[in-house]
């Protein structure tokens, strides 16, 4: 059975709300035909399917045969929200691979330290050359526990730091590991599009995380919060902690 013109209207809303004229500039078609294809009155070209699959960040399968109204979604709607100020360990790696090994390392320290369970974060850096990235293949990445305030480290090997209170668009990730060279990227582009659509401000001050990631479980279920980092005069943005 063909699910497409409900598939569009789901993942259409599901991607920050986006206006069919919205999505009609993307395709450089009309809004008319926007709404022709989600009424099922018309059907895409080719062409404007794959388009549509890309832009989703959905296989052709999922766009047009998968009843999506019915699957739990991958990805919660983005919001914005305001991150309390708070303290954190952190363990930066370069390497081809650079993930395991970093969050290893903190996982180990945090061990040591009496803070097994603590909330771990972490994120790509930039502090690489491009020779390092294009002729050797290395990456950076950064993993760290999230401290309380009055912790005292009982071994070193970590760099601490604090990171400011300052708002973030956030996206949930539901299971995000099943298809994560899919599910990660598109996430963080949704939250761009979201930023664009809304036309929010976002800079990082010096010495603060412009984005990272957050992974638990819930439910029995692996998730994963993406933040990047808006405007303090972003409106709106209930207060949470990390």
């Amino acid at each position: 059975m063909n699910h497409f013109s409900g598939n569009l209207q789901i993942l259409r809303k599901a991607n920050g709300n986006l206006s069919q004229e919205a999505l009609a500039d993307k395709l450089t078609v009309s809004r008319q035909t926007i709404s022709k294809w989600e009424s099922g009155a018309a059907y895409p070209e080719v062409d404007k399917l794959v388009a549509l699959a890309e832009f989703f960040h959905v296989s052709l399968d999922q766009l047009l045969l998968k009843d999506l109204n019915k699957a739990p979604e991958a990805y919660s709607p983005v919001e914005i929200v305001k991150l309390n100020r708070f303290r954190m360990a952190q363990y930066v790696v370069i390497s081809g691979e650079p993930e395991d090994d970093s969050i290893a390392h903190m996982q180990k320290w945090a061990k040591q330290n009496g803070l097994e369970g603590a909330t771990m974060i972490g994120c790509d850096v930039p502090m690489l050359t491009i020779e390092q990235k294009t002729v050797y293949g290395l990456r950076g990445y950064l993993s760290a526990v999230v401290l309380p305030d009055s912790f005292t480290a009982k071994c070193q090997g970590v760099r601490e730091s604090w990171q400011d209170t300052a708002k973030y668009a956030r996206i949930t990730v539901r299971d995000p590991f099943r298809a994560p060279f899919d599910l990660i990227p598109g996430a963080y582009k949704t939250i761009q599009k979201y930023i664009e659509d809304k036309a929010i401000r976002h800079g990082t001050p010096e010495g603060q995380l412009s984005c990272f990631e957050h992974v638990y479980t819930k439910d029995g279920t692996e998730h994963m919060d993406i933040y990047i980092m808006v405007d303090m005069l972003t409106p709106g943005g209930e207060t949470i902690t990390l």
